[in-house]
């Protein structure tokens, strides 16, 4: 299953590495739907300045990136054979860091504070720890000989996450009065387009081309795309970023980019039809729903390169991107967590070692996805209807979702230190 050598015990991070970036990711979505459900309700308007900027980087940085640096630390020696040397140091520096900076950038844009030595602090802890943490990662996969379609592709995701944290770090630093701002609004479309697309976007694409196929015992994807998709779209990004520095006209080339995306979701989706196991798996109902909001998204957006959307539609295809990132990490929490809670039980000799099912019951699962549609379907609604009680609702399913997935987080936790504690481990 878990790359050309197999996955042993010495390979793999500690449990703990992963559950505490889940852990925090998770608190952070918790406190991404108090904070939208008081900013609809108005209770801090005097002292919230720019709402929008605080959700985006809540999201993007404290839900997605926490996520996806949690699952690169196991992913990494499990699907691309790379050995991380100190894992839970390494990941304590990252994480810390990377919390204080975050931290400290939300609290700039929600209060618009324009201290100097306070926008200075955020770009270096921010990035400081980010740009650590994917340097890392990608010295250590550069350094792979027989590279697999998954490990280029994370090569890329992790150049286009180096390039948008650089680019953040200097729209921070201007915001600060530490640089003059020189092309500002065409660096802050290009640490957009490098942020959902060359990073979290290609990074579910890279890992879509192995566990799709591997989770879901499918059919492989095409030649032609599980080897030049990644590389394609991230050549696509680096044209139209110079365009939009030399200014030249970029339409084609983003059409291009999310023509292939819309490609790439609808080829998934057959393979997840083509399964040869259809048992009801809610990860696969997850893996569904992202795909389809992926190609809504991408569909609404290039609608939108030709005529002018009204805004409410074009607020909905951010929701459906939002929707189609979230339900692929949803979708891999629930497959990493079972697994890795019973593996490193099992390689550490306990009898008793939970199965997957018993570290969070796949009915769980299910649940968690019900409250996550009902959470985009009334988005969706309160986005097109404007009503202040649809907002609320929303806010509320948006707590309920990540609620949810803390409890089972922090079940899974338990369940794992109660069998290290009251279970005996086979003699040798």
């Amino acid at each position: 299953m878990f790359s050309q050598g197999g996955l042993s015990l010495e390979q793999a991070p500690p449990i703990s590495v992963v559950m505490r970036f889940f852990i925090m990711a998770t608190s952070f979505g918790l406190l991404l739907g108090v904070f939208i459900l008081i900013d609809k309700l108005e209770i801090a308007s005097n002292f919230v300045q720019n709402s929008q900027l605080v959700i985006v980087h809540i999201l993007a940085l404290g839900v997605m990136a926490s996520f996806m640096l949690g699952a690169l630390f196991q992913m990494l020696p499990v699907i691309a054979g790379v050995v991380i040397k100190f894992p839970t140091k390494q990941a304590t520096i990252v994480q810390l860091l990377f919390l204080v900076g975050l931290l400290l950038q939300l609290f700039l844009f929600a209060t618009k504070q324009n201290p100097p030595l306070l926008y200075f602090l955020a770009s270096a802890y921010l990035g400081g720890g980010l740009l650590y943490a994917s340097i890392l990662m990608l010295k250590e996969l550069i350094q792979i000989k027989d590279h697999s379609s998954s490990s280029k592709g994370m090569i890329f995701a992790l150049i286009g996450f180096i390039l948008a944290l650089s680019i953040g770090v200097y729209l921070l630093l201007t915001l600060g009065g530490f640089t003059t701002g020189s092309l500002f609004l065409e660096f802050k479309e290009i640490h957009y387009s490098f942020a959902l697309f060359g990073w979290i976007s290609l990074l579910i694409v890279s890992v879509s081309f192995q566990v799709i196929e591997m989770f879901y015992i499918t059919p492989k994807y095409p030649n032609f795309m599980s080897k030049y998709l990644t590389l394609s779209i991230f050549t696509l990004l680096i044209m139209k970023s110079i365009s939009l520095i030399i200014g030249i006209d970029s339409q084609a080339i983003t059409l291009l980019i999310f023509t292939l995306f819309i490609l790439y979701a609808s080829i998934t989706l057959h393979r997840l039809y083509k399964r040869k196991r259809p048992t009801s798996d809610a990860t696969v109902w997850f893996w569904r729903l992202g795909m389809g909001l992926l190609i809504v998204s991408m569909s609404i957006t290039s609608i939108g390169l030709f005529i002018t959307l009204n805004h409410q539609l074009e607020l909905i295809s951010y929701l459906t991107f939002i929707g189609f990132a979230l339900s692929v990490i949803f979708a891999m929490v629930y497959k990493i967590v079972p697994f890795l809670t019973w593996f490193h039980l099992s390689n550490q000799g306990y009898m008793e070692a939970p199965m997957m099912h018993d570290v969070i019951h796949p009915k769980k699962a299910k649940i968690h996805f019900y409250i996550h549609v009902a959470m985009l379907s009334l988005w969706t609604v309160a986005l097109t209807l404007d009503i202040i009680i649809l907002n609320i609702l929303g806010s509320i399913t948006i707590i309920a979702s990540f609620g949810w997935l803390l409890y089972n987080l922090i079940f899974a936790v338990k369940k794992y230190n109660y069998t290290q504690k009251h279970t005996e481990k086979f003699e040798w």
